[in-house]
């Protein structure tokens, strides 16, 4: 059974999972009218590890679960396997999504009583009258602090998840958008064309080695969220982060060309994050599972590592896109052989003198 914290709010677990632990998994599948290995299936997509025991585990929402899911694949909206795999996705997901939102919360919590001068006590084992900078370099939340964000995510559980359905409504009508819009043979045949960019904070591996934990996770939050605002401020697809990295794509050159050099400058103007590189690229994507790749996405990565700090480097098809386009210099360097790519002519890509004209957006997010 899940270990569960008990407040005076009482049981949390229950309290997050909306009902009482009050089912058998033999009742769950009885209910849902499928068969326990079906159950088993399902259970397994969703990332939890399948439960022998006959203790009651369940709720009547899991039952629920089980038997929409299992309302599609009898209806044949969906097979069994695409049904399992659509699973998968939600689960994988919201996984991230939990642990992430749990995250800033304990930092909330956190913070405030450090202001407080309270500091939780150590997880490793550390006591109150510890050293002082021990606090900073704790890994996990003391029990103190992980007790009340138990309790505040109970409280917030149920005003967050219309948010959730709202965001993913949201995000779905957008991917719907740009599968429109790549299936329209005017625009680039049967090709998905994206300019995809890697950006990465310069000297991020001598910053692990000297800063702590928490100051460590603090700049990696800063770099995260100003990352976020500058690309979606353009119209751009954040893809995902990755420590000191971050990959976004856009349909054009255009807003990707601004994303890189608002990027460059706003850690350049950020007092707590070190230099930017970015590397881009402009061609033919493979998308899965959120993710892109192709040659593309390899060609942008090369192109990033061999950046200088504070330099934006952009391939040839994506160089030749910018250059009729006011905003924007473009100065070819010498030729480079890339590993895993070949013969590369970057460009190095500035901002032009006094440019007030604004670059458009993505039509399609």
């Amino acid at each position: 059974m899940t270990e569960s914290a008990a407040t005076g709010g009482g049981d949390v677990t229950e309290r997050l999972l909306g009902h009482p632990l009050e089912l058998r998994r033999r009742e769950v599948s009885a209910g849902a009218g499928v068969s326990l290995l079906s159950a088993r299936r399902f259970w397994h997509a969703l990332g939890f590890p399948v439960v022998d025991t006959d203790d009651e585990l369940f709720t009547v929402a899991d039952q629920e679960a089980l038997a929409s899911v299992a309302a599609l694949v009898r209806e044949g909206l969906l097979d069994e396997t695409t049904a399992l795999s659509l699973t998968r996705a939600f689960a994988r997901s919201t996984d991230r999504l939990a642990g992430w939102q749990s995250q800033l919360v304990a930092e909330a919590v956190e913070a405030r009583l450090d202001s407080e001068g309270d500091a939780p006590v150590l997880a490793s084992g550390g006591a109150p009258g510890a050293a002082a900078g021990a606090a900073e370099t704790r890994a996990v939340p003391g029990h103190e602090t992980a007790v009340e964000v138990a309790e505040r995510l109970a409280v917030l559980a149920d005003r967050l998840e219309p948010l959730l359905v709202y965001a993913w409504r949201r995000h779905l009508s957008a991917t719907v958008s740009r599968l429109l819009a790549d299936a329209d043979p005017e625009a680039y045949g049967l090709t998905k064309m994206r300019s995809v960019g890697f950006a990465d904070l310069v000297s991020f591996t001598a910053l692990v080695r000297r800063l702590s934990e928490r100051d460590l996770a603090r700049l990696v939050s800063r770099f995260e969220a100003l990352s976020a605002d500058v690309i979606t401020a353009h119209g751009g697809r954040l893809i995902k982060t990755v420590g000191d990295e971050v990959l976004f794509t856009t349909v054009t050159a255009a807003p990707a060309a601004a994303i890189a050099l608002d990027l460059v400058d706003a850690m350049t103007a950020d007092d707590l994050l070190p230099q930017l590189r970015v590397g881009m690229a402009r061609g033919p994507i493979v998308s899965r599972l959120g993710d892109v790749f192709g040659t593309t996405v390899n060609r942008a990565a090369r192109l990033t590592a061999v950046a200088g700090s504070g330099a934006v480097l952009v391939d040839a098809p994506m160089a030749r896109d910018l250059a009729s386009l006011s905003g924007f210099e473009l100065d070819e360097q010498r030729r480079r052989q890339l590993r895993g790519v070949g013969t590369v002519v970057p460009s190095l890509l500035r901002r032009a003198p006094a440019s007030g004209r604004r670059v458009p957006r993505d039509p399609v997010t």
